[in-house]
């Protein structure tokens, strides 16, 4: 069991872990361990989330969302396999904590009578500016 926070708990049938070969450095240990994890979550059948925070983590997860309705994180940082496994659950974790904050809606605002003035009067004079940088004219 995952335990995202007080109320959230992710139980152990959501979770799928996969242990690959990692790439980069490692030398003989990188091409015998499978030291890579792949932390699946089925988010869309998780009945600890709400279709909100499902939306908002779908949103956050980018790529990493299946067609399937699945969250999908890979890590390889470390050579130790327990290492991996729980960066990976610290990551989903994390991931989960983001999408239950809930963004603050903008409120639109309306631009007071003297900064449109204000932004006016600054277009008005550097446009004089750039007029007087033409060609000077010789009086004969």
């Amino acid at each position: 069991m995952l335990r995202v926070n007080d109320e959230i708990k992710i139980e152990d049938w959501e979770l799928t872990e996969q242990f690959v070969r990692a790439s980069g450095p490692g030398g003989q240990n990188v091409n015998k361990v499978a030291t890579a994890v792949e932390l699946r979550f089925e988010a869309d059948r998780s009945p600890s989330l709400s279709a909100q925070v499902k939306a908002r983590l779908k949103r956050l997860a980018g790529r990493r969302w299946t067609k399937d309705g699945a969250l999908v994180i890979q890590c390889d940082e470390t050579r130790s396999q327990s290492r991996n496994r729980d960066i990976a659950r610290d990551r989903l974790a994390e991931l989960i904590r983001k999408a239950l904050v809930a963004p603050k809606r903008r409120i639109k605002t309306k631009p007071t009578y003297g900064s449109m003035q204000r932004r006016l009067k600054s277009k008005k004079e550097r446009g004089e500016v750039k007029a007087m940088r033409g060609k000077v004219q010789r009086d004969d």
